[in-house]
């Protein structure tokens, strides 16, 4: 370098290399940063269900950990009464979002049926009259309840796109509690009903609400503010999910974790009852899947 002697400018080298490197080090260059973990795009909340209301006193415990309760507008199945019936103001008061059900007809009952579109007409009517005297508004989503799995009879199809349909034309939103579990047919082939519906509904607007209990994809009995989103039933267009039925249906949820109560139920905080109740737990894409929270 001119002007400074061999080792003046061995000196000044080093050093340059060393601010470069340094520079280089430096976090402001670097390729790497540190970023939060990977957030779930899909929301998830959590929700149980049940065929008899749990009663008053259990209201606040339960509220602690679930965001919406399942609503039955008949009677449930395998039941002879209702005890949802009027009890919407309470749930509402206690904080719940609502998943409004409605009991429909098994296989047998439309088999013997003369005209399975009519009877759904009736039944859909019915759900609408109850709907409206518990004090639901139009816009709210009423899930029909289809028990049976595997790919649905032609009676079964007519049934319920016909409910589907009136429905709809009174104003409120359909929606079907299905399964999403797989069902081998034929040639290795498997079918859902989600799906079977799905292939079937020919545009219209259906909301899933879809029980899979198998582990995995089931995390089985548990319950936390965590839950699994709707979409990992294995049916991505599900808006809920039934991840866990009380008691434990071992044919389907031998290999989930033992999570389950010895007697096979999953069960909700004690409260201010007698003592714990059992549940089946859901997830949801909404805190009010049926957007039952709307007054009239």
């Amino acid at each position: 370098m001119p002007g400074l002697g061999k080792n003046a400018a061995w000196i000044l080298t080093i050093i340059l290399c060393s601010f470069v490197l340094a520079a280089g080090r430096s976090p402001a260059r670097t390729k790497f940063s540190f970023k939060p973990a990977a957030q779930n795009p899909e929301p998830a909340y959590l929700g149980f269900d049940r065929n008899e209301y749990p009663g008053d006193s259990y209201l606040p415990a339960l509220k602690q950990s679930f965001s919406f309760v399942g609503y039955w507008l008949n009677a449930p199945p395998g039941t002879k009464s209702n005890g949802w019936a009027g009890r919407r103001a309470m749930l509402r008061h206690n904080g719940f979002g609502f998943l409004v059900l409605f009991n429909g007809r098994i296989s047998a009952e439309l088999k013997r049926a003369a005209d399975p579109a009519a009877l759904a007409a009736a039944d859909a009517r019915n759900a609408i009259e109850i709907a409206r005297r518990e004090g639901f508004s139009p816009g709210t989503v009423i899930f029909l309840d289809q028990e049976e799995g595997g790919r649905l009879l032609l009676e079964q199809q007519k049934y319920l796109l016909a409910w589907v349909d009136e429905i709809i034309s009174a104003g409120f939103r359909a929606g079907v509690y299905c399964s999403g579990i797989p069902v081998e047919e034929s040639h290795g082939q498997s079918i859902t009903t989600a799906n079977d519906i799905h292939d079937h509904a020919g545009g219209r607007k259906i909301v899933y609400f879809v029980y899979n209990d198998v582990c995995p994809p089931s995390p089985g009995c548990a319950s936390s503010n965590l839950p699994p989103p709707a979409s990992a039933s294995g049916i991505e267009f599900a808006d809920v999910w039934q991840f866990a039925q009380s008691p434990r249906r071992k044919d389907f949820a031998r290999a989930c974790p033992a999570n389950y109560n010895r007697d096979g139920n999953c069960y909700g905080p004690p409260g201010n009852g007698e003592g714990p109740i059992y549940l089946d737990l859901d997830s949801a894409t909404s805190p009010d899947p049926s957007n039952g929270r709307v007054q009239n």
